[in-house]
């Protein structure tokens, strides 16, 4: 599949990076050298070095033979102008990403699909999707939903209390096949399990389950369920402000921010929401507004050190739950090790819708897994294809790859090593990073 990918931002690099390792023939565009440096020698893609927006460009880069075109630069007129020159010259799917909710609306999809851009990447929308996901499901570190709600993705973090510590998984207590262990994330390390893997202190556990079942899950974890009501963001930034503007009346919010301007900013644009000029890290500040009584606190500065701690500073009033906007990719695994709850990368979200595009995946019955060296996808057994000749416990797949559950016409189930998968299911994967090519061949 050949991808060109216009812009090599943070957005563009680094789905840049996890496209290279998939075996497929990738072009990154822009017309920073520098950039581009920065990423070539280390990659197997190849980097052009001109505008974005230029015919002779594009022409010369092949773009009509291109499956899929991304623009992914900063400024989103420039994407969309990029992605209508691309389709125009035959690229066959165009991807553009933007900042302005009012492209989103039907009717303006519409004369963006007639101008050659099929697809709209807004990353700020789906860090506010993210975060009202993991307030609606406080007691889970990772939530999502597949096949409209009928298998879950949740992952929890094990503390001390949880009955599943130091077990095998061979040795769970289930009755029944209630639920999937598809993964674990443990310090800075995926593991795509086995049988034999033990679930140990502190580590992040991926569950697919049905809906009936969650009460199993969530107790198994050791974890309560509480309601939020009361939120407190520190921080107002673009995905604050989306945040609110889609959210405002769920729950109570409080927005804190040391930019007088932008407080002012926010309480002419948000009337109802409580806007406070100050640090929210500063303790008597917390104090002075009641931190102890919020249920959630919500991080949502540029910094992701700051971020960070600010999150274990509200830990230790007692918030319940944390969320902390943590963009920068080297902290994220550090970040997720430490007690602050939920962390939200955008460019790890953006990336991660994109990437689903390689799988012809419908965006509404597929969700990708949002771990830097790990992915989770739907995707559908084809007639004929090695997948479907033998019971799953008899099929060899290779290391790094587990198939956790599967939709056969309106019924859902998890899969187990007598599960025999038929043509036209679709199916849970879960794969370590670089396996999309395999998992392809597998499926046919």
């Amino acid at each position: 599949m050949k991808i060109i990918i216009a812009g090599a931002g943070e957005v563009g690099s680094h789905l840049a990076k996890m496209l290279s390792n998939e075996d497929q023939d990738i072009i990154l565009l822009d017309s920073n050298q520098e950039k581009l440096d920065m990423i070539d020698s280390n990659y197997n893609l190849m980097t052009c070095k001109g505008s974005t927006s230029s015919f002779q460009t594009l022409k010369q880069l092949g773009v009509s033979s291109a499956d899929l075109y991304v623009a992914v630069t900063p400024y989103e007129s420039r994407n969309i102008t990029s992605c209508a020159i691309a389709k125009k010259l035959g690229a066959k799917k165009t991807v553009a990403r933007i900042d302005n909710y009012e492209f989103l609306l039907p009717k303006n999809t519409q004369i963006l699909k007639e101008m050659g851009v099929d697809q709209l990447i807004y990353p700020e929308l789906l860090a506010a999707e993210e975060i009202n996901l993991s307030l609606s499901h406080n007691w889970a570190r990772y939530w999502g939903e597949l096949h409209g709600g009928k298998l879950l993705l949740i992952g929890v973090k094990l503390h001390q209390g949880s009955p599943l510590l130091n077990l095998m998984l061979m040795e769970l207590p289930v009755e029944n096949h209630d639920f999937h262990v598809a993964a674990i994330k443990r310090h800075n390390e995926t593991i795509i399990p086995t049988g034999r893997d033990r679930l140990l202190l502190d580590d992040i556990v991926y569950f697919i389950t049905t809906p009936e079942y969650i009460e199993k899950v969530r107790d198994l974890s050791g974890k309560k369920k509480r309601y939020i009501k009361k939120a407190f963001i520190y921080g107002g930034s673009r995905i604050a402000l989306r945040f609110v503007r889609e959210y405002h009346d769920l729950y109570q919010i409080k927005i804190v921010d040391e930019s007088r301007e932008k407080c002012e900013e926010l309480a002419t644009e948000l009337p109802d929401i409580e806007v406070i000029h100050g640090d929210g890290r500063d303790i008597e500040l917390l104090r002075d507004n009641n931190i102890y009584q919020s249920d959630a606190f919500l991080a949502l500065t540029e910094s992701s050190e700051t971020n960070i701690l600010s999150c274990l500073t509200a830990k230790e009033f007692g918030v319940q739950k944390t969320v902390a906007d943590v963009e920068n990719l080297q902290f994220l695994s550090q970040a997720e090790n430490l007690n602050i709850g939920t962390t939200i990368n955008k460019k790890l979200l953006a990336s991660s819708r994109i990437f689903k595009l390689l799988l012809a995946a419908d965006d509404s019955s597929s969700k990708f897994l949002t771990l830097a060296d790990a992915e989770v996808a739907e995707v559908q057994a084809k007639e004929g294809s090695k997948i479907t000749k033998h019971l799953v416990k008899d099929l060899k797949l290779p290391y790094g790859m587990t198939l956790a559950a599967l939709v056969r016409g309106n019924d859902c189930m998890l899969v187990s090593g007598m599960t025999k998968i038929e043509p036209g299911d679709f199916v849970v994967v879960f794969c370590l990073a670089g396996m999309l090519r395999k998992m392809e061949k597998w499926f046919g």
